[in-house]
């Protein structure tokens, strides 16, 4: 029987730093800290679990979603393509792009994105005006052969492309879309070797709270998403069966991901809405002790 989100131990608050749209929390297991973005304000935020040190740095435009490099750097997705990320002592982050990106329309970004198992880059575009329900989104692929950037669309016809997560194995990707008109997860077979995704199948109808946003995969194969609107984070089994539901104190988590020393605490971003009172926690991030560890966030590699 799911776990219901009344018996589940309460989320912690981590921090307040109001964010706009919390999203992309990565946890970085050497420095022992969470790194996140505010996409609207372009800025990439750390916590430091040692000592609870909170710093900022911002960018000159929207800042999706991160991934850390191989070489120490992150890798970040913006409005116009990809981007290398370098914080600044002055609190800037520098941003030498890597590769652009031709949307299909005018007003598209970025949105959530995250490595495979084998260190590409996968992530989605959608068009900022959702209102128009206009099914332009699409899914793309980085990767980094003999010297050459690709940046490949591999799929197309998506209106808020979201929650990629890929299997411990490596051999399962996953992908929602969050659209009011869509509300469902789907699982592809993923070929880990060529990064070909393939047999697209409804893993998820429609979540029993909320909308499907951000996910993370945790060390016994299973799927964590956030339910945007309801505040609530469930967790599917690798077959799509609803194991368990925890609550947060906001109306929208919009990403987790697991972190700690032991990779047991999972950590959830939230958004702010327009008209939130000061006292409102929504912008916070969390965190959750679901009782199941995570794995470690694949760096940018190929």
């Amino acid at each position: 029987m799911p776990t219901s989100a009344r018996s589940a131990p309460p989320a912690e608050l981590v921090l307040h730093p109001r964010n706009l749209t919390g999203e992309s929390p990565v946890w970085h297991p050497g420095e022992q800290a969470l790194y996140w973005v505010d996409i609207p304000a372009g800025t990439l935020h750390r916590w430091r679990a040692g000592d609870g040190q909170h710093t900022s740095w911002r960018a000159g435009q929207r800042l999706a979603c991160i991934a850390r490099r191989a070489d120490g750097g992150w890798l970040g997705a913006m409005e116009d393509g990809v981007y290398r990320l370098s914080p600044q002592a002055d609190q800037r982050l520098g941003t030498t792009p890597l590769v652009g990106v031709v949307h299909a329309c005018p007003g598209m970004r970025f949105n959530d994105g995250r490595c495979d198992r084998q260190g590409r880059f996968w992530v989605g575009s959608m068009l900022d005006d959702g209102g128009q329900g206009a099914p332009v989104g699409a899914l793309y692929r980085l990767s980094a052969l003999d010297g050459e950037t690709r940046l490949d669309c591999i799929d197309q016809g998506m209106l808020t492309p979201n929650g990629l997560a890929f299997s411990p194995d490596g051999r399962t990707l996953y992908l929602s879309d969050s659209h009011p008109d869509r509300q469902r997860v789907w699982a592809f077979d993923y070929d880990s070797d060529d990064g070909v995704p393939s047999g697209r199948r409804v893993f998820i109808e429609k979540l029993p709270g909320g909308r499907p946003d951000g996910a993370a995969i945790d060390a016994e194969g299973c799927y964590w998403i956030c339910g945007n609107d309801a505040g609530l984070v469930h967790r599917y089994t690798p077959d799509g069966r609803l194991d368990r539901s925890l609550s947060v104190p906001v109306a929208k988590p919009s990403m987790c991901a697991f972190g700690g020393r032991d990779l047991d605490t999972l950590f959830v971003t939230s958004i702010r809405p327009a008209g939130a009172g000061p006292l409102a926690l929504d912008g916070a991030l969390f965190a959750l002790r679901p009782g199941v560890r995570g794995i470690e966030e694949p760096v940018f590699a190929i």
